[in-house]
């Protein structure tokens, strides 16, 4: 397009910059590059800096910390004191505040997948009436606070009865689960649930119909069809669902201090339990806290970054074509 020379040096600098964004491509692929380093740059800081902030935080004297007795310019610890990482697990059995985490969050992720995938395979791919007001019936429970459930949840898992309000009658007593998986996993299991089932429903709705026909033609149920055909398929979406609720359940806290009543690892305390141990009546250990979350956030570190590849893969070996 061609400019009149006289009228573009009658503009300001902006808007010759403006005119030239619009009509040279070359300076528009440096504008767009300039915002992807910069937006990218802004994400990097912004994500890592409390990861490197635990370790200044880490590596520094406790007694350094207590003083205030910064070095701020340059954002280092104050002295070096690697042996924290050994003291975290020297002052409590940390490693089972962590067992404990990593096992609650496994038996929620089996637990909520096995579940959600025979809900998303009927809502995907089944058709029978009212299934949209059901599907907003099950979102509507995570709307709620979890605090709501709460009081309900813990009476029923003390093992007091359970009675028909304004009659007194009553109907049976279920079993004691505090201080149990079963009061943690039970919950967590619940809570999650309607946001895997969403995202699972997505992804099996998209499966082509004449997959899943072939696979029944050679003989195999729906059930068989979905273990084999539509899961595999569907890898991105059921190892999405897999990740987010076991980095959920991994970092929960609020129902499992209350559920495990001792605050102790034979009483299935979580991770975060575990950090906030190293806080006492009378002192807190910044730098033991520190390092506890920095070791307690490694397998979810390892976990994020293997799950990126299998969705990476899945999403290009699993491209599918009517």
């Amino acid at each position: 397009m061609a400019t009149d020379p006289d009228a573009e040096s009658n503009l300001g600098p902006l808007s010759r910059w403006t005119r030239r964004v619009i009509t040279d491509q070359d300076t528009r692929d440096r504008l767009y590059r300039g915002l992807f380093y910069a937006v990218t740059l802004f994400f990097l800081v912004t994500t890592l800096f409390p990861f490197y902030w635990l370790l200044v935080l880490a590596l520094t004297p406790n007694n350094a910390i207590l003083s205030g007795d910064w070095n701020l310019p340059f954002l280092a610890p104050q002295g070096f004191n690697p042996q924290a990482f050994v003291e975290v697990f020297q002052q409590i059995p940390f490693h089972l505040y962590v067992l404990n985490s990593f096992i609650l969050a496994t038996m929620t992720t089996i637990i909520v997948l096995v579940i959600a995938s025979l809900a998303g395979y009927v809502f995907g791919r089944l058709e029978f009436p009212g299934r949209g007001l059901l599907m907003l019936g099950i979102l509507m429970i995570s709307y709620f606070p979890p605090a709501a459930f709460l009081l309900p949840l813990f009476d029923a898992f003390v093992g007091n009865a359970i009675e028909v309000p304004f009659l007194g009658i009553e109907l049976f007593t279920p079993p004691r689960l505090v201080n149990t998986p079963g009061s943690m996993v039970l919950p967590f299991s619940a809570l999650f649930l309607p946001l895997s089932i969403f995202i699972l429903t997505t992804f099996y709705a998209q499966i082509p119909d004449g997959l899943e026909d072939a696979a029944r033609v050679e003989g195999t149920t729906r059930l068989g069809a979905l273990f084999r055909v539509i899961i595999p398929l569907s890898a991105p979406g059921v190892a999405t669902a897999a990740v987010l609720t076991f980095i959920s359940v991994y970092n929960e806290y609020f129902f499992s201090s209350i559920m495990s009543l001792q605050n102790e690892p034979s009483e299935w305390s979580p991770l975060v339990g575990g950090i906030l141990s190293y806080q006492t009546q009378y002192t807190t250990d910044f730098n033991l806290m520190a390092a506890a979350a920095i070791i307690g956030v490694l397998p979810v570190v390892i976990l994020v970054i293997i799950a990126q590849e299998k969705i990476v893969s899945g999403l290009t070996a699993g491209a599918l074509k009517e």
